[in-house]
């Protein structure tokens, strides 16, 4: 107080930083937790979110943790790296995904970021210009909404098709883009769908994208955890059709999402990157961000090279162990459907059907009394784009997952209507 009035300050939040989080999985998920009951002594199943780590039968390889420890150890790992990440790692990356490409990448197309999401963030904040629109799949991951709306980038959706394997509604890509579209996102394996897209319909983006003159962003951070009968294909692959920007990291293959080590990849083989000046703004974006550890960077090379396929067909088959469950179970809850079984990544699309529930009127509130009665955590599917659908995750140990299921069933039963 001065002179008796209420001192003014020149400062205050930003809402619309605010607004930007509520949307993101986390800040959903956090709501939904917070509605647990501490009266429930049974353990609470997490099927919201898709970080495995916590379970005994998806720890990360040994390769993956003597590679960190060997790398602090060795004291060549305590200094800042380079602004695009240390060689020998951009090196490893790029000799990595070169496996699946029918070219070899260059270390100058890595660029290692703090896991996948900050490879978004860039190129949000590379491609967000006065008026420009990025077409963005619903379902799809909210991060690519809570970033645009940070960066004041528009935001137009196009659908996934439940009913085709949830592939992109083409048609819709073509009448929303515009002169002032800049990219399309596509997520593959999906997320939230659990789809994974052929050789062919990748093709198909590829042309379409080319001939609306607009690059792809192509989220693999679920590369190769694919189970069913269609292959993982990467988008690079299309490389020669359209630009494309690869994100992806460590983080889901290897189970470390903490490790935080991603990395964007330019597959350019025409130079349209470069010559529009995308690749500068990438480097200039890097020049003023953080960078992941540089002993985690030195830990990579041996990751990549030295992880055995052993490793990768465990995970893989308790995946598929765990879809086949889902599936299965789903079946035996009236309320909800499952248009498509998951494929790859680790969630299912299912939707609702409220007409059978005598006292939840949406999705959010399902969830919600869901961890409250059952200490289940589930997310809504308003959270990817989808109101009255729900994104379950089926990334945890096989009797925790028949667990959750049995507790979701009970729910059903109790709130089902009365015939």
């Amino acid at each position: 107080m001065e002179n008796g009035s209420k001192k003014r300050w020149g400062f205050q939040g930003n809402q619309e930083l605010n607004m930007a989080a509520a949307v993101t999985i986390r800040g959903v998920l956090g709501k939904v937790m917070s509605n647990l009951s501490e009266e429930d002594n049974r353990p609470v199943i997490p099927l919201g979110h898709g970080d495995p780590s916590a379970f005994p039968c998806f720890r990360t390889t040994p390769v993956a943790e003597d590679a960190i420890a060997d790398a602090v150890r060795s004291a060549k790992f305590n200094s800042y790296a380079p602004t695009v990440g240390l060689l020998p790692a951009r090196r490893a990356v790029a000799e990595y995904l070169s496996r699946d490409l029918p070219y070899q990448l260059s270390p100058d197309d890595i660029y290692l970021t703090i896991g996948c999401t900050q490879a978004i963030e860039i190129m949000i904040q590379v491609l967000a210009r006065p008026g420009a629109n990025i077409l963005l799949p619903r379902p799809g991951f909210p991060y690519y909404e809570a970033r645009a709306a940070a960066d004041n980038l528009e935001v137009r959706h196009f659908d996934l098709l439940p009913e085709q394997g949830w592939e992109v509604d083409l048609e819709a890509v073509k009448a929303l883009a515009d002169e002032n579209t800049v990219a399309m996102v596509i997520v593959n394996p999906g997320n939230p769908s659990g789809s994974v897209f052929t050789y062919e319909h990748l093709k198909k983006v590829a042309e379409t994208a080319r001939n609306l003159g607009i690059m792809v962003i192509s989220d693999e951070v679920y590369g190769h955890l694919a189970f069913g009968s269609k292959p993982f294909v990467p988008m690079g692959v299309f490389g020669s059709i359209v630009p494309i920007v690869t994100v992806g990291s460590i983080s889901k293959r290897w189970v470390v999402p903490g490790w935080r080590l991603g990395w964007l990849v330019t597959n350019d083989l025409n130079g349209i990157l470069h010559k529009s000046g995308v690749v500068e703004s990438i480097i200039s974006c890097l020049n003023i961000s953080s960078d992941p550890a540089t002993f985690i960077q030195g830990a990579i090379p041996e990751i990549l090279e030295k992880t055995k396929e052993d490793f990768f067909s465990n995970t893989i088959s308790i995946l598929r162990e765990c879809a086949d469950i889902i599936h299965d179970r789903i079946k035996g809850i009236p309320c909800i459907t499952c248009p498509q079984k998951p494929e790859g990544s680790m969630f299912v699309m299912v939707k609702l059907n409220l007409s059978l529930l005598e006292d939840i009127d949406d999705d959010v509130e399902f969830c919600m009394k869901l961890s409250k009665e059952e200490s289940v955590i589930v997310l809504p599917g308003v959270s990817v784009g989808m109101k009255n659908w729900l994104r379950v995750t089926f990334a945890i140990d096989p009797p925790s997952l028949e667990d959750g299921l049995g507790r979701i069933k009970a729910f059903y039963q109790r709130h089902a209507k009365k015939e």
